[in-house]
């Protein structure tokens, strides 16, 4: 029996693909996450063999949640669930150790395809982010500066546009709190910005948060 972990902040999300897993002989959904920090608390609980985490949530992000997932030595895999095309997204996910991303548009259809490809040990990433990847580079369109920042210092960036106080986020991203300054300091000065309001407005942009 293969354990299928669910986590998106959306109950009508949830449902759908609960559906489809369920749907599956021998898939099981092992529980369902409506935030980043209780995905990684259930994936630890759970065990699931794939976790299937949106990447827009709220207190973690789906990258933050896989980076936790490996530094606390979980063998789970996770598959992204994404709205977003950007070459920043899959160079984000590379790095976090992400093996698995899929446009959300595209789950009813190949949602199947990519769980079973983690499950079996191969990566599974949408053709069409990996299309676009290569049309950004061709283009030279794209931004840079965004690719400056680490995973941690984005997962800062998002919990400051949430309204959680340097104290809180060292709680959430078990950091201390100077540690926590020094991230936001550094995103702030690769982004080329001087206020809260600013690192808002580029997490909103970026869709880490919704308006």
């Amino acid at each position: 029996m293969k354990r299928i972990l669910i986590a998106d902040d959306h109950e009508i999300v949830r449902s759908g693909l609960r559906a489809i897993v369920e749907a599956r002989p021998n898939w099981i959904v092992s529980g369902e996450a409506i935030n980043g920090e209780q995905a990684v608390a259930l994936a630890l609980e759970t065990r699931p063999d794939v976790a299937i985490v949106d990447y827009s949530m709220p207190i973690m992000n789906g990258v933050e949640v896989s980076r936790r997932l490996k530094a606390l030595r979980s063998r789970t895999e996770v598959l992204i669930l994404t709205m977003h095309e950007s070459e920043e997204l899959l160079t984000e996910v590379i790095l976090a150790g992400v093996r698995g991303v899929l446009f959300k548009s595209d789950a009813r259809k190949h949602l199947i395809f990519a769980v079973e490809a983690l499950l079996d040990g191969r990566p599974y990433f949408t053709s069409a982010l990996l299309e676009k990847l290569l049309q950004d580079y061709q283009s030279n369109k794209q931004n840079r500066n965004d690719m400056l920042l680490t995973s941690r210092e984005q997962s800062v960036v998002q919990l400051i546009a949430e309204g959680h106080t340097n104290k809180s986020i060292s709680e959430i991203l078990k950091l201390s709190v100077k540690t926590v300054e020094t991230h936001r300091a550094a995103a702030m000065r690769k982004l080329r910005m001087s206020s809260t309001a600013e690192l808002v407005r580029y997490a909103i942009r970026k869709k880490l948060v919704s308006p």
